[in-house]
């Protein structure tokens, strides 16, 4: 559980951890893919060489940059994502999350991989900046949430003490950054794409519903497994 009066700042991932992974996993894996065989007119075997492709940038900038996969797959991604935008939601109970951050008042900071295409895109279909005091993409800083770098780097643009800092993602990559550059209270999300099994998080905390870490909660929602920091794909963001 989360004693809240050690927290002054939240920092929160997007994809996969407010939002269901279940749009990125589906554009990058299914939509993009197929889409990129017709209008390129190729054969149906491509399909794969396109998800290789954009598997092989996991975790760098290139990964989470919609600019980059244009360029190199000479395709309008944007547009090709607004043909799904109807699969854009929220996680469970996020939104209430959101709004208990807002009315208990830690600054409350999206740190996120997505870029600032990616943003546009979603935040007006979700809501999402209401509720935020700061926006941080990686894309701004020039380096990825997995890398030592981008901590400091965020640092600076939106200054917080990593030991009264709750930060939460799905990415396990990312986690263990974040818990190299000492920030203390950290948990994972069991579940990013509501269509996809739960995920086994060996190091961190994993968080089903964000009722669990709320005062007056109980923690059957929380479930430690080997490491008692609260610390698929990785999402875009």
């Amino acid at each position: 559980m989360i004693d809240w009066r050690a927290i002054d700042t939240v920092l929160l991932d997007m994809d996969g951890t407010l939002l269901d992974l279940h749009f990125d996993s589906h554009f990058w894996l299914e939509h993009l893919p197929r889409r990129y065989v017709e209008l390129h007119q190729l054969d149906e075997a491509t399909q794969e060489v396109v998800r290789s492709k954009v598997l092989h940038e996991q975790g760098t900038l290139n990964w989470y940059s919609l600019a980059y996969w244009s360029r190199e797959l000479d395709l309008d991604i944007v547009a090709l994502k607004r043909e799904i935008q109807h699969l854009i939601g929220l996680r469970s109970d996020a939104l209430d999350f959101l709004k208990w951050l807002k009315l208990a008042h830690p600054r409350v900071v999206l740190a996120t991989n997505a870029d600032r295409a990616s943003l546009e895109l979603k935040l007006p279909l979700t809501g999402l900046e209401e509720y935020l005091d700061a926006i941080v993409s990686s894309a701004d800083l020039g380096v990825p949430k997995e890398e030592q770098a981008f901590w400091p780097a965020l640092q600076r643009v939106e200054p917080f003490d990593p030991a009264r800092t709750l930060f939460i993602d799905d990415n396990p990559r990312v986690l263990a950054s974040a818990r190299e550059f000492g920030i203390r209270h950290l948990l994972g999300i069991k579940q990013p794409d509501s269509t996809r099994p739960e995920k086994e998080l060996e190091e961190f905390v994993a968080l089903d519903r964000f009722a669990a870490i709320l005062p007056g909660h109980r923690p059957p929602g929380l479930r430690a497994t080997k490491g008692d920091n609260a610390p698929e794909e990785e999402a875009h963001g």
